[in-house]
């Protein structure tokens, strides 16, 4: 372990330290203040003999000529155990919830290693959310990285708690090897109470670790965070044979602080500000998901982002979008409506999808309902904007009736309540239900064996 004092400049949390030398990248450090108080760090750049150092704190107090600046010799590691199920941890990996800190198995660089190509296993496996408009029409499979693009005001803290609490495998058959790992970034006191209270009252912090960054914790925190989930994640699936969902929201935090620091460290600034680098970065994060060759357990994400002014080819969403295996999307439009959840299923993909469906792992039916569900939206959808020119009466029988099934649409398959957890048969059986409004020579992508086995009324 080295010590310096060689501090030249302060910026930020951004620590400037020179002549220094056999220093490595994302180095833990120790920072001595004036006033005797210590402060964790790490190594955030290397250039020649000049070391950048990010503190995680505050730096009120530092000064150039009697800060301190010792190096340990590695980097950020965490302590990893089964016993962290059930715990909520602070986004430094602190214990929140007061209990001690659990006794660690092993300790693992937060960095990850990435996953050999030639190891990765393609997602497979069908994850319950008990949500209709994910399970029947953008199907979560194991070992995916689906996002879900929100906006300002919209209830995806409400969706996020709701899909860590009843998410599972079909049947429930494995639920005891089936974890949840939360990660809240950058959110407020309130939402941290939400969610800690959601998890308790319900019962699912059993099988869930909680890491909460709060917004008034420095910013650099919020780049930790993430990672220190993931590395927890993967411990529990690859070591621990268990099958791990991790919830991230919100990932736009994470991209703010990411622009913060670039702009502490003045460098060349990207699209609307954002670092050059802010797609790698995001890639470090998005591809800790899947299945590894020889190991039993899974890691899938769901991270959650809001839209900044509710626009998807904002820098965040885009580059998320390129990155993942596709996107739920909530829609403004429909939440005005008060539908619950408010997942519009025209724009939202899942691109793994039929590799998670069919008759051994949902059932038969299940790409053909979906297929029919999305282009009788569709069509109910267009007819709106065409009958608002035209008058309803303008239009044929048949079009009244797609204008009718998107109505019902909205309000029976979309809109569900925040504790309402359907099975996928209950969803598939609604979407039969849908079906009947419609004639059946409409019902054009589903079998016809189909049509006579599920549905529940012939239509006219």
């Amino acid at each position: 372990m080295k010590e310096y004092k060689s501090v030249t400049q302060i910026a930020g949390p951004l620590v400037f330290v020179e002549n220094v030398s056999g220093v490595g990248y994302n180095e833990l450090v120790e920072v001595t203040l004036p006033s005797g108080e210590k402060q964790k760090g790490q190594v955030l750049d290397i250039s020649e003999n000049v070391a950048v150092v990010q503190i995680f704190g505050s730096t009120s107090g530092l000064n150039t000529t009697s800060t301190s600046v010792k190096f340990l010799g590695e980097t950020m590691r965490l302590g990893v155990t089964d016993d962290m199920l059930g715990r909520v941890f602070s986004g430094l990996g602190e214990p929140r919830d007061k209990g001690p800190m659990p006794v660690p198995e092993d300790r693992i660089d937060i960095n990850g290693a990435a996953i050999n190509p030639y190891s990765r296993q393609e997602p497979r496996d069908f994850i319950q959310t008990g949500v209709s408009t994910i399970d029947a029409m953008n199907t979560l499979v194991r070992g995916q990285k689906l996002p879900i693009f929100s906006a300002s005001g919209l209830p995806h803290n409400q969706l996020a708690v709701q899909i860590a609490r009843q998410a599972k495998v079909k049947g429930g058959e494995e639920k005891e090897d089936f974890a949840v790992i939360f990660a809240a970034v950058g959110i407020t006191h309130e939402e941290a109470h939400f969610f800690m209270r959601d998890f308790e009252k319900t019962g699912a912090l059993e099988r869930a670790v909680l890491f909460l960054n709060l917004a008034n914790d420095p910013s650099v925190e919020r780049i930790i965070t993430p990672r220190l989930a993931l590395t927890t994640a993967e411990y529990l699936a690859f070591e621990k044979d268990m099958h791990v969902l991790v919830i991230i929201t919100d990932m736009t935090n994470y991209c703010e602080a990411l622009r913060e620091i670039a702009s502490a460290r003045q460098e060349v600034p990207g699209r609307r500000g954002y670092p050059g680098y802010m797609y790698t970065d995001l890639s470090t994060i998005y591809e800790r998901a899947g299945r590894v060759v020889g190991k039993k357990g899974t890691v899938t994400q769901f991270p959650i982002l809001t839209m900044p002014g509710d626009d998807i080819t904002h820098p965040i969403p885009d580059l998320t979008g390129y990155i993942t295996e596709g996107q739920i999307v909530l829609s403004r439009e429909l939440h005005r409506k008060n539908i619950y959840p408010p997942v519009d299923p025209l724009p939202s993909l899942s691109r793994l999808m039929n590799l998670g469906i069919g008759k051994e792992r949902t059932r038969e039916d299940h790409r053909g309902v979906s297929d029919q569900l999305y282009a009788a939206y569709a069509n109910g959808r267009d007819l709106r904007s065409l009958s608002a020119v035209v008058g309803e009466e303008s239009l044929t029988d048949v079009d009244r009736k797609y204008l009718r099934f998107a109505d019902e649409f909205e309000k029976k398959f979309i809109t569900q309540g925040p504790n309402e957890d359907r099975s996928i048969e209950q969803t598939l059986d609604l979407g039969w239900d849908l079906f009947s409004m419609l004639p059946e020579e409409e019902l054009k992508r589903v079998k016809k064996e189909f049509i006579g086995k599920y549905a529940k009324k012939p239509g006219k």
